[in-house]
């Protein structure tokens, strides 16, 4: 894509939720995740790229210890779906015994977030919690996989900004945002 036919996608999309909207959910999910889990000596695992910008936003919130760590794992290099699930990074801290947290852009049908959590459970953790940004509401969703701290339920539509992008591109949108129609 051009950056002309880019600018022209995000000037057709609608916005859905405010960056204030936003900041103001990372707030009430980081007061929900520091009672669940400021005592349990987490590994916080950014999920890349859609979880970068929510992994980034909430570290800050999160006053008490933990260590950063990411993975990467995608299933739609760059393309607007999803298919077979390729591994580019694993975490590079042991994974043994510990509370795992999992930070993802959103929840959309599961199936990346489940086989990631498989993985985490594969390598022994004690336990592992799952924080999305937002939950896209259908009945797609992969059975066998819950999300622990939720920000906001959006409804089903493809939508980019903080973290989530179209074709590679505006994941650093101030908000969250459906792509119009002709976009599909």
């Amino acid at each position: 894509m051009t950056l002309d036919q880019i600018i022209e996608v995000q000037a057709r999309s609608t916005q859905l939720h405010s960056e204030a909207e936003v900041e103001t959910v990372l707030d009430s999910m980081a007061v929900s995740i520091t009672t669940e889990m400021a005592d349990k000596n987490p590994l916080m695992i950014c999920i890349m790229h859609g979880g970068l910008i929510t992994s980034g936003k909430l570290a800050p919130r999160l006053n008490f210890p933990l260590q950063l760590d990411y993975l990467h794992a995608t299933r739609y290099r760059g393309e607007t779906s999803g298919s077979d699930l390729q591994w580019k990074v694993f975490p590079s801290a042991s994974l043994k015994d510990r509370a795992v947290l999992l930070i993802d852009d959103i929840f959309d049908v599961g199936t990346t977030l489940k086989l990631i959590v498989e993985y985490c459970k594969q390598q022994g953790c004690a336990s592992v919690h799952t924080a999305v940004l937002l939950d896209k509401q259908h009945d797609r969703k992969e059975a066998g996989i819950e999300i622990d701290f939720v920000g906001l339920e959006v409804a089903d539509q493809y939508l980019f900004g903080y973290g989530m992008d179209y074709k590679n591109y505006l994941r650093n949108a101030p908000g969250i945002y459906a792509i119009a129609e002709q976009d599909m």
